[in-house]
């Protein structure tokens, strides 16, 4: 009974979500400087996350604090970090889970810092575009479960994983994605104890280190998604997504980790134990371990992605997942 009703909730959330799904209504929302003449996509695919344009805050001025000086962070929470121009910084994921969007400037290089909990893609772009340093917010829209920013400059929206501008004037615009690791907190201050690590700027604004989502990555479907669900795999598997290159690939969780090191298109993938779900207990520093994954090609770190099954095939149908 309990599946029924909250399917039942979803699809109706889903007939709702859909009935406003109309241009002239978005524009009443806040969305009037959006261009929506111009548009890659099915506009009935775009359903309310339920937060209002920046309803979910981003961070556009973050604070940090020394790695080693970091108080009240689990050693198996995870982080994500990333090193521009010799500099590094780590950001706690649980403070992404509550903001979704850092704009930040790392070793000169100004950079948005994203993750979707809802796919749990952690991506971060430069954001400079044609010359013009771009500040990216929330939209509170979803498309295929997965965040869409949009940037403060034109409000043409953007598709958190792939980085590209589906809505509006910046239409086909893709934004350049940077390596990027998430791993533990204790992997990362082990390599990086003088790193920057991102603090609240208040402490008090979000409930930090707790998931709103208990639960989520073990449930049997995602949250607001309409789509085909991949063969042979659970929709909230996790999967291993690169897209660096020529051939993008995918491959489950569960075969790297059964494998512990898999290479595929000169790209070396390594799993090692000891990093949690952000996305299974009521308090992050008690989920599940799911590991830690790194990708290089050679001795060069690889922009990657820990995904879910439903999302690379919702965005990369073509590529099939090795399992």
């Amino acid at each position: 009974m309990k599946h029924f009703v909250l399917s039942a909730l979803l699809s109706f959330t889903v007939l709702i979500s859909q009935a406003y799904a109309n241009p002239d209504i978005w524009k009443i929302e806040g969305w009037g400087n959006t261009d929506f003449s111009k548009s890659s996509i099915d506009f009935k695919e775009v359903l309310s996350g339920g937060p209002p344009k920046d309803g979910i805050p981003s961070i556009d001025r973050p604070e940090f604090r020394t790695a080693a000086g970091i108080e009240g962070l689990e050693e198996h929470e995870p982080v994500l970090s990333l090193t521009v121009n010799g500099q590094t910084k780590a950001y706690p994921v649980r403070i992404l889970t509550w903001h979704e969007i850092v704009n930040d400037v790392i070793g000169g290089v100004p950079v948005a810092i994203t993750y979707c909990p809802l796919c749990n893609a952690s991506v971060v772009f430069e954001r400079t575009i044609d010359g013009d340093v771009t500040e990216f917010g929330v939209s509170g829209k979803l498309r295929h479960s997965d965040m869409i920013m949009y940037d403060r400059k034109t409000d043409s929206w953007w598709q958190q994983f792939t980085g590209e501008a589906i809505v509006g004037s910046r239409l086909g615009t893709k934004l350049k994605i940077l390596p990027s690791r998430t791993e533990s907190w204790s992997r990362f201050v082990e390599r990086h104890p003088e790193a920057d690590v991102l603090v609240p700027n208040n402490i008090h604004l979000r409930q930090y280190g707790s998931n709103p989502y208990v639960r989520y990555d073990t449930s049997n479907r995602p949250f607001l998604f309409r789509g085909e669900f991949p063969e042979g795999i659970a929709p909230l598997a996790y999967v291993v997504s690169v897209k660096d290159g020529d051939k993008p690939f995918v491959v489950s969780l569960q075969k790297l980790r059964d494998e512990k090191t898999l290479t595929r298109e000169g790209i070396t993938l390594t799993w090692t134990d000891g990093t949690r779900s952000a996305l299974d207990a009521r308090q992050i520093s008690e989920g599940r371990q799911i590991g830690n994954v790194i990708a290089k090609r050679g001795d060069e770190d690889i922009p990657y992605d820990l995904t879910f099954a439903f999302v690379t095939h919702a965005f990369m149908p073509d590529v099939p997942i090795e399992q």
